[in-house]
């Protein structure tokens, strides 16, 4: 019966260190990998969808404009896209169910008049909080990377 109990004893011992450390090693390595490549592409995502988001309000301050024969002034701000403004006559809307926020949870920028759109306005994002010059994801520069 000692035999039996050395032998089982041997067997339900678990892992050794070296075992453990080797398995940590591997995860490791596979996390520094795998990681860096999830993180860009999330980041991506949030671009590619503050984009979008440009792109459809500036339709709707487009058919704001149509119908009332004006954008809304930077006072009014995109707020005039979802309540009419006293002073806007042709007002069909809402255009806007909500106020629209970017992927970092911050609202949209809207300037009118435009000072790098002259004839119309500027509409950007602060990129979470890190350009507020606009510069990163905006209605005024060239797309890239398309």
């Amino acid at each position: 019966m000692t035999n039996q109990v050395q032998r089982y004893r041997r067997r339900s011992r678990g892992f050794t260190l070296i075992e453990l450390l080797l398995v940590m090693v591997i995860l490791a390595i596979l996390a520094a990998v795998v990681v860096p490549k999830m993180v860009g592409r999330s980041e991506q995502a949030k671009e590619a969808a503050a984009k979008t988001g440009i792109a459809s309000i500036e339709t709707q301050l487009n058919t704001f404009e149509v119908d009332t024969g004006r954008y809304p002034t930077g006072e009014e701000g995109l707020q005039a896209l979802m309540t009419p403004p006293g002073n806007a006559q042709g007002w069909h809307g809402p255009y806007l169910s909500r106020a629209p926020i970017d992927p970092w949870g911050n609202a949209y920028v809207y300037v009118y008049p435009g000072q790098h759109n002259a004839n119309g306005f500027d509409l950007y994002t602060t990129h979470g909080g890190q350009d507020t010059s606009g510069n990163a994801i905006n209605n005024w520069s060239a797309p890239t990377g398309q």
